[in-house]
């Protein structure tokens, strides 16, 4: 039984491969390999024209065309079978599945394939502050230990890790943040390079190194919603935005807009805030803008986390890794994509073919 499925397995792979030939068009396929083709087909053609000529020779012997009565009692009184010509039909067999090899052989491709696929998942924005007030100490034992920030940064990378482990294939970036806001990585379904990048800004000679530690978290809440547009997924469902940061931010006001109004245009475009406030023994209200920024986000459709230790960043971060999947419908474009399986599957079938009439029938066996 499971030899019989094996075998309906590959006949049903052999269908699929041989019915590619109705998509490809020889004329719009490039043939890289077309030099290597055309000699193999030369040094075949070669072979048999030797092969010819040498049995032409071998049957010219002496005596051996010469006329005898019986033989010519022979031909008068025997009739030629109609079916004749069928005893040329292996290598007949074998001269049409010649051209089949001579495509495989030239290494056929199409240069750029263009497919849509759906995944479950979102996209994901993650903002993660740099300023200089999250230098203050957080005790940890799982997270990145040394500073708030640090924390933060392993935080961010737990969360990645998370989304990686499941069946998401989110669409993630990173943006990291003071006074100003800096895209590190755009949109990318890449959770290697997210991880790449996370690592790249969590150490403490990267943080030194921030050119700004100032404090403008609606300046990051804008950059991310406007690289939601540039990547023109304001439109789209499953969008989301993912803020570490100790909230140590109070400014009421970014380029003539309020928080509520930097944050309604999150909320008009659907996408929720989640908002982790990290500050070591603070709870809610202990940090001043807490209650501003809780009401803020929570218009958006996301949640304010006031993370006092370690555990409470955990268990927020996987409370937004359980948030239900979205659909993400990604764009994929598979350069030189081979194509010569069809061709060298429809050779080796028609050459088989060939040698099981050559070889299984006696009166077949003729060359050519």
């Amino acid at each position: 039984m499971e030899h019989l499925e094996t075998l309906t397995a590959i006949l049903a792979k052999a269908r699929q491969t041989v019915a590619q030939l109705d998509d490809l068009s020889l004329a719009a396929l490039p043939l890289p390999r077309r030099d290597e083709a055309v000699l193999v087909v030369g040094v075949i053609t070669l072979l048999a024209v030797a092969a010819l000529l040498a049995r032409y020779a071998l049957g010219r012997r002496p005596g051996g065309t010469g006329i005898v009565l019986p033989a010519l009692l022979s031909a008068a009184i025997t009739r030629r079978s109609s079916l004749a010509p069928l005893r040329h039909a292996p290598f007949l067999l074998f001269l049409a599945g010649l051209p089949f090899v001579a495509v495989a052989i030239g290494d056929p491709h199409t240069a750029l394939i263009e497919e849509r696929a759906t995944f479950p998942g979102h996209r994901i924005a993650i903002l993660i502050d740099a300023s200089l007030s999250m230098d203050s100490s957080f005790a940890t034992e799982q997270l990145g230990w040394g500073n708030t920030y640090l924390a933060n940064v392993s935080a961010a990378d737990y969360f990645v890790r998370r989304r990686m482990e499941g069946s998401h294939r989110d669409l993630v970036s990173l943006v990291q943040f003071g006074g100003e806001a800096y895209i590190v990585t755009p949109f990318t379904n890449d959770y290697e390079n997210i991880l790449l990048s996370i690592g790249l800004i969590g150490t403490p000679e990267e943080f030194d190194r921030f050119p700004d530690h100032g404090t403008l978290i609606m300046r990051a809440v804008s950059r991310g919603v406007e690289l939601f547009r540039t990547f023109d997924f304001l439109s789209a469902q499953g969008n989301l935005i993912v803020i570490f940061s100790d909230g140590q931010d109070t400014h009421a006001v970014y380029e003539g807009q309020s928080i509520d109004e930097i944050l309604q245009e999150a909320a008009d475009n659907k996408i929720p805030v989640y908002f982790i406030r990290t500050a070591y023994n603070q709870g809610l209200g202990d940090v001043l803008p807490d209650i501003t920024w809780k009401l803020a986000v929570e218009k958006t459709g996301g949640r304010f986390y006031p993370a006092a230790d370690e555990a409470a960043i955990l268990q927020a971060v996987h409370e937004i890794d359980a948030l239900s999947a979205g659909e993400i419908e990604v764009t994929q474009y598979v350069a030189h994509q081979p194509r010569f399986s069809p061709f060298a599957l429809v050779a080796v079938g028609l050459w088989s073919l060939a040698v099981v009439c050559g070889l299984g029938v006696k009166q077949l066996r003729r060359f050519p």
